[in-house]
């Protein structure tokens, strides 16, 4: 078989697959099609895109699941989280990056690999032989997700998912807004004033809902079906599950003061966060959307301190596919049915059910090292399950009820107990601490093994 790995996409998956593979001592094909054959959700052909948020969530390694697998990735030499640390923006507590430079970043890192090449054009078949990775998205283009619907002989799964606007800084009327995480987290002074905040009275926030349930919406095709997925739902869609849903959501008003008038609590609050490091694009947090472009504008201008707001970018939202990776991939990330043949096909990223940039990434991390491993002659087990990645990988390739599998965030609801800790709220503290710490030892043992493998 070809010693060569080649990796179908160049979004966060792909990219970080191809970066630990040849750093392995893999040659690496990295095939990608766009800007030749575009999305409806990417803006431009560098590798890496962020196309829906700009965060990387919580960077807190000791009491957030997410915030522990970024630290899996840093030990494990991340592309992805190295040029996020080098294109941070300042979000409290969370990992948010200036998104152009950083994809510029991982697109220059990746092309002056010397074990990597770049082959640009639509993959539209499963190979037949060979060592690859697809991680495509879940914006495999038509024709390769015919080609794996026909190789599976099972119903592809979908969701949709929606994408929040941005915002020019400079429209934004800071007589009204103010700059303050929630609860001041954060430990420099542009950390604890990362957010943007517009507050609400109760009568506006009413006038708000009322407007956002009646807009027009995007209308689905004919015979397009797809459920939502619960961590990235349009706001519309939160708010006909009750007029205070959005309140005690992405709007709650807790954990801030408004200064320009102390003595009121504000009703709700519409948050904003900054999009790149020069500061002149803000996102709205959590308005993903379905409006169409013309509600939008009327609807958002509502907001308080937005009624002059110019938009760089409207939301909107697309179709979402994902294998059901429970009865089609091995605990090795690879296709059951090619297993024995003269192609070793795995996949890698959100197509597997992972949901999450960091979620994504880290199932190409850990697919493109065992693959590269594969090729090697070496003999690498997965991500150990207590692991966050581990955790992860466990939970898409077999813990989950396959009839019911649905795209996942790492959470530590997926880590096994660890004996002798408390259940319940009260406990949660020590008990998250011992799951990072279990974690962070038996994940750089599982490092430590690779890399006794190579010397």
């Amino acid at each position: 078989m070809d010693k060569k790995l080649h990796i179908v996409g160049g979004g966060l998956a792909g990219s970080e697959a191809a970066w630990q593979a040849a750093n392995m001592g893999v040659e690496v094909v990295l095939h990608e099609m766009r800007p030749e054959v575009e999305t409806f959700a990417h803006q431009t052909g560098s590798f890496g895109e962020m196309v829906c948020s700009n965060s990387f969530r919580s960077d807190d390694h000791e009491q957030n699941a997410v915030g522990l697998l970024h630290w899996e990735m840093r030990a494990a030499n991340g592309l992805i989280m190295q040029m996020a640390a080098k294109h941070r923006l300042p979000a409290g507590g969370a990992l948010a990056v200036d998104r152009d430079p950083f994809a510029e970043s991982v697109t220059q890192a990746l092309l002056d690999h010397p074990n990597i090449s770049v082959e640009y054009g639509e993959v539209t078949e499963l190979p037949t032989e060979g060592h690859w990775i697809i991680a495509t998205g879940p914006l495999t283009s038509a024709k390769l997700g015919a080609a794996i619907q026909a190789e599976t002989g099972a119903e592809r799964l979908a969701f949709f998912d929606a994408i929040a606007p941005i915002v020019y800084a400079e429209s934004i009327n800071m007589d009204v807004a103010w700059m303050q995480s929630r609860y001041d987290k954060g430990e420099t002074e542009e950390e604890q004033k990362a957010y943007l905040n517009c507050p609400m009275t109760k009568d506006q926030y009413d006038a708000f809902i009322a407007a956002l349930m009646a807009a027009e919406k995007t209308e689905f095709h004919d015979g397009e079906t797809a459920t939502y997925f619960d961590g990235c739902l349009p706001i519309e869609v939160m708010a006909e599950r009750g007029h205070d849903t959005l309140r005690f959501g992405p709007m709650k008003p807790v954990g801030l003061t408004n200064p320009h008038d102390p003595e009121n609590k504000p009703y709700a609050v519409v948050q904003l966060r900054r999009d790149n490091a020069l500061g002149t694009l803000f996102n709205i947090v959590g308005f993903q959307t379905k409006m169409k472009y013309g509600a939008q504008t009327e609807v958002f201008k509502m907001i308080p301190a937005l009624e002059d707001a110019s938009f760089a970018r409207l939301g909107g939202i697309h179709r979402n596919t994902f294998l059901n990776s429970p009865t089609l991939l091995d605990d090795q990330m690879r296709l059951k049915s090619r297993l024995g043949t003269g192609a070793s096909i795995r996949f890698a990223g959100q197509v597997t059910g992972v949901e999450g940039y960091v979620e994504s990434a880290a199932m190409g991390l850990l697919a493109g090292r065992l693959a590269a491993a594969e090729i090697l002659g070496q003999d690498l087990e997965t991500a150990p399950q207590d692991s966050a990645m581990g955790a992860l990988i466990h939970h898409i390739t077999g813990g989950a009820e396959a009839k019911t599998f649905q795209p996942m965030n790492v959470n530590f609801g997926l880590f096994r107990p660890v004996e002798g800790l408390k259940g319940g709220r009260r406990g949660r503290k020590d008990r998250y601490k011992a799951y990072t710490d279990r974690a962070k030892q038996v994940f750089q043992e599982w490092l430590d093994t690779q890399a006794t493998q190579e010397n």
